[in-house]
């Protein structure tokens, strides 16, 4: 009988990322008739690199950790991703990642390609010294793999500044000394007394903001007393609750790592991000909040849904619970294919990753050009090209849409794959 039982499960393995992403890819292919050249290229990653490296512990023991960096395509630029630290990472879901921010850059404009890594890993079971010394071997293992010109990480799931710090002085340890100034930008997202970009913390998350504000412009929707729900109370999620409040938007509910809050009159912003600050990132234990059990999340009453967390999150178990309008998708690949059909059939809106979370990387390349410039910008103005950049992309994407007859994810995929196919076919392919 458990023999059974155990063959049944593994003929019905759950979709992965790289599934997801994969018939996104061959439905926009079809859609802009892709030249099937080209399809095959993309289908592709250019490099995939597994490292396993040793670190000592604080206690003296070693211990092997497995790192990842995925390089997509490079047609448009320098290979760009963020790192994440995570123990669900393989290899598959960082090909998905990779892919996904290919989509991104091309899509928002910028002159990268798209990348993803990290390391298989629950940071919070390592001490500080212990996650510093981590991610200088991890740095020091990828060696010329990465580059300010070549290949530019950034955070993401469970990295921050401090950790892109550590790569960037791991890294140009390894260059002469005049030439190390120079390499500063091979990551971006880093602490600004070192190179970082005023507001980088925040840039994701006001992207977020920006395109649920353009949306609900372009439909004459007035956000003030708009209910939402966050998934992910990290910086995605933490900043675009914020930047929502501000405009008279009410917070109702948040799912983090360790549980589900709600109150329908609404949780201030700033003091849940003040609470999770003195118990350990956790959500959980609120004042003024109701536990809720966590496959009740999405069926929450609101009316913006904000999946800022990992992959795969809104399924077709859940989706047909879900009461929002709006889906501002702040994490990468939330929504499987088989969740969006039922949504739309719902009548509900998404706005898809690759143009709702790009608000980070757009920010990730203004830091990129202020240190290959030496140049230093003020944070009103770092946020307004991030605005104007985001209003600009979400403009050209609702146009599509519009004019196709399209829906918006089928409508950023359609011009981001279009430019890079124009690059491909004014190259052409070597040799």
């Amino acid at each position: 009988m458990t023999l059974t039982k155990e063959v049944k499960k593994k003929k019905q393995p759950k979709q992965g990322m790289l599934e997801n992403v994969m018939k996104q890819f061959d439905a926009a292919a079809e859609m802009v008739q892709l030249n099937p050249n080209i399809k095959k290229i993309l289908a592709v990653t250019n490099n995939e690199l597994i490292i396993h490296f040793p670190v000592r512990m604080d206690n003296g023991e070693v211990e092997i950790f497995k790192g990842y960096r995925v390089q997509h395509n490079n047609a448009l630029g320098p290979y760009k991703g963020g790192l994440r630290y995570h123990p669900t990472i393989d290899i598959d879901s960082v090909k998905a990642l990779a892919m996904w921010m290919t989509w991104k850059t091309s899509l928002a404009g910028l002159p990268y390609g798209g990348a993803k890594g990290g390391i298989q890993m629950d940071p919070t079971k390592y001490s500080i010294t212990e996650l510093e010394r981590i991610t200088r071997r991890f740095t020091y293992a990828l060696g010329e793999n990465i580059g300010p010109e070549h290949d530019i990480p950034a955070p993401d799931v469970n990295t921050n500044a401090q950790t892109m710090a550590w790569i960037a002085d791991t890294y140009m340890s390894t260059k002469a000394p005049s030439e190390r100034s120079k390499n500063q930008h091979v990551v971006t997202g880093k602490p600004t007394g070192s190179g970082g970009l005023e507001g980088r913390d925040r840039a994701t998350g006001f992207g977020v903001f920006l395109t649920i504000k353009y949306w609900a412009e372009s439909k004459d929707i007035d956000l003030n007393g708009k209910r939402f729900i966050v998934q992910g109370f990290g910086n995605v999620g933490y900043w675009a609750a914020h930047f929502l409040e501000t405009v008279g938007a009410k917070m109702v509910a948040v799912q983090d790592a360790f549980g589900t809050i709600s109150n329908s009159e609404g949780l201030s912003v700033a003091d849940l991000f003040e609470y999770t600050k003195d118990n350990k990132g956790s959500i959980v234990g609120f004042a003024g909040s109701t536990e809720v059990a966590k496959e009740d999340f999405f069926g929450l009453d609101c009316d913006i849904c904000i999946p800022a967390a990992l992959g795969n999150q809104i399924t077709a178990e859940n989706a047909t619970q879900i009461k929002a309008f709006l889906i501002a998708e702040g994490a990468n690949g939330p929504t499987t294919v088989e969740a969006e059909k039922i949504l739309m059939d719902k009548g509900i809106t998404i706005i898809p990753d690759i143009l709702c979370n790009s608000g980070g990387v757009i920010g990730s390349y203004f830091e990129w050009l202020q240190n290959r410039n030496g140049e230093l910008w003020e944070l009103d103005e770092i946020l307004a090209k991030i605005d104007k950049k985001i209003k600009e992309v979400f403009r050209k994407v609702s146009q599509t849409s519009e004019e196709k007859g399209i829906d918006m994810r089928s409508a950023a995929y359609f011009i981001a794959i279009q430019r890079i196919e124009k690059a491909y076919i004014q190259r052409g392919i070597f040799p």
